[in-house]
């Protein structure tokens, strides 16, 4: 069977994910009979106060919590249901309630996107009911998912890997900057900078020099100099 041909095998049973909920319960108990007739009517929020009453009573079968379940997921409430579910799975006695209480459960953790739980949930119940066909659907569907969703998960983290390397590359460019811009400023305040010595040795070169252009001076006015010649006339 080709993939895409399972794929709405799969879609089309996804759409049956919970048991109805009116083939149980159909005892003297008077809220159960109430909550099945609520829910047929597709009114799951009337259908929950009732299984609720009933479980209230506190002698009432495992059905009501069972019904409770579907009413529960019928109105998207998966978290809540997967409680009624586990509780009917540990409280069901013949192995065909407990079946169906597992996979129930499943559905709820698969539209709740708990995959690896829902997997184990239809496990159990073909465990104890084979021939499921549905289970078996829902069981290969989740595998899937599960898949995709590690994939996923191990791609975000490559990508945050990537984004956090890119952000300590950045920083250490910013700092880089940063060095080589203030460089400069050092060298020229390095260069700005003198030595008391430096200071004294460059005043007496400056001194030195002074003289020298003095005494240079003065023996240029001599060599200029000329005797006064007084003629005799």
């Amino acid at each position: 069977m080709k993939k895409k041909g399972l794929r709405k095998i799969i879609t089309a049973v996804l759409l049956m994910l919970a048991v109805p909920a009116f083939l149980y319960g159909q005892g003297d108990r008077e809220p159960i009979r109430k909550g099945n007739r609520l829910y047929k009517k597709g009114e799951y929020a009337g259908s929950e106060g009732m299984y609720k009453r009933a479980v209230g009573l506190g002698k009432a079968s495992p059905d009501a919590s069972f019904n409770l379940g579907d009413a529960l997921y019928k109105q998207g409430r998966y978290s809540d249901a997967a409680v009624e579910f586990t509780a009917t799975a540990q409280s069901y006695t013949d192995t065909l309630s407990q079946a169906e209480s597992y996979y129930n459960l499943g559905n709820a953790m698969l539209k709740d996107k708990k995959y690896s739980e829902s997997i184990e949930s239809y496990i159990n119940s073909l465990k104890l009911n084979p021939g499921n066909v549905q289970a078996k659907y829902n069981l290969a569907y989740a595998q899937d998912q599960l898949k995709k969703q590690q994939e996923q998960q191990k791609q975000q983290e490559q990508q945050q890997d990537k984004d956090q390397q890119k952000q300590d590359q950045d920083k250490n460019e910013n700092k880089q900057d940063k060095q080589d811009q203030n460089q400069p400023e050092n060298r020229q305040q390095q260069a700005g900078t003198m030595s008391r010595e430096d200071a004294q040795r460059l005043l007496d070169a400056l001194a030195a020099n002074e003289k020298k252009t003095q005494e240079k001076v003065n023996r240029d006015k001599a060599v200029g100099a000329k005797a006064r010649v007084i003629k005799n006339w």
